[in-house]
């Protein structure tokens, strides 16, 4: 059966873009721009006539190449964040089906608590110490406790994370949606918490658009801030009425982090190319911090089989 129109449109654009990622491709040579000053350079050059930067090894240039992958748009990386925790809540299914957890309707609302562990939830602060384990504060943000659950985040992501990254550009955001996300968990964690979900990162999305709106004028922005402050505020009464499994620990680390963050950044993308290399700088960061989380985490889990 043959594939949608967009979906080989979208497939021929992934080919296209892992082709130039790896320095292949069937396009003619062609003038372009470069990636950290926007300046127009030659087919054949290698370095930028304008502000020095490489074409080929700078952070700026492995950046398009690596946003290059999700196809041409402008939300590259909530793209990248939203099929990482739909990977991530797959193989968490799949190890609860592994020990017989997932029967019925039971992935709408749970998980096994066993696998949620050894894919990285977040522990208490004590277990954290103890056991040098501090990757879940980040790979947790990845996990959720079921369909319902990931629904919703997903959702409240796509509903906030276009905007905010095109408002700060790719590296910005996914720095902002990262360590929002992680010292939400480290206060979680201080408040002897095991949790795991993506919350904490999306309310440092909406603590940063709160800054937004504190900055700007106009009634836009007085009825965004008011809207805002009701939904918080409604979220953190009912985690208190512990009617759903809600960590206010996590959500207020969050959401703190990412409105003093949303008070510092510029309410705009990098405009020169020193700007643009210290977002880019911020950007690579939290992607290492990811990888490097994962990687601890699946070294762990290995270790922690049967007969390790």
């Amino acid at each position: 059966m043959a594939l949608p129109y967009w979906w080989q449109w979208r497939v021929e654009k992934w080919k296209n873009a892992m082709r130039g990622f790896f320095g292949g491709s069937d396009q003619q040579p062609r003038p372009k721009l470069c990636p950290a000053c926007g300046a127009l350079v030659g087919i054949s050059a290698t370095r930028c006539h304008e502000c020095g930067a490489s074409l080929r090894f700078s952070l700026a240039a492995l950046s398009k190449r690596f946003s290059g992958i999700f196809g041409e748009q402008e939300t590259p990386a909530t793209t990248a964040l939203l099929i990482a925790n739909f990977l991530m809540f797959g193989v968490s299914w799949v190890l609860t089906m592994q020990v017989g957890e997932a029967s019925g309707l039971r992935t709408l609302w749970g998980m096994s608590g066993a696998a949620s562990y050894q894919l990285g939830m977040s522990v208490p602060l004590r277990y954290l110490l103890q056991d040098h384990q501090w990757w879940r504060v980040v790979t947790a943000m990845f996990l959720h406790g079921g369909l319902i659950h990931i629904g919703f985040n997903m959702m409240t992501l796509m509903q906030f994370g276009p905007a905010l990254e095109e408002l700060y550009g790719s590296a910005r955001y996914l720095f902002l949606y990262v360590v929002t996300g992680a010292l939400g968990f480290v206060t979680s964690a201080f408040t002897g918490h095991f949790s795991l979900g993506a919350s904490g990162a999306l309310l440092g999305l909406i603590g940063a658009m709160l800054a937004v709106t504190t900055k700007r004028g106009g009634s836009f922005m007085r009825d965004l801030r008011s809207r805002l402050i009701t939904s918080v505020v409604i979220l953190f009464v009912i985690g208190y009425m512990h009617f759903l499994a809600i960590d206010n620990a996590a959500h207020m680390g969050g959401f703190a982090v990412g409105f003093v963050l949303g008070k510092i950044y510029n309410d705009r993308q990098p405009m020169n190319s020193r700007e643009k290399q210290k977002a880019y700088a911020l950007g690579w960061l939290a992607g290492i911090i990811i990888l490097s989380s994962f990687v601890l985490m699946i070294l762990h889990f290995h270790d922690a089989l049967p007969g390790r």
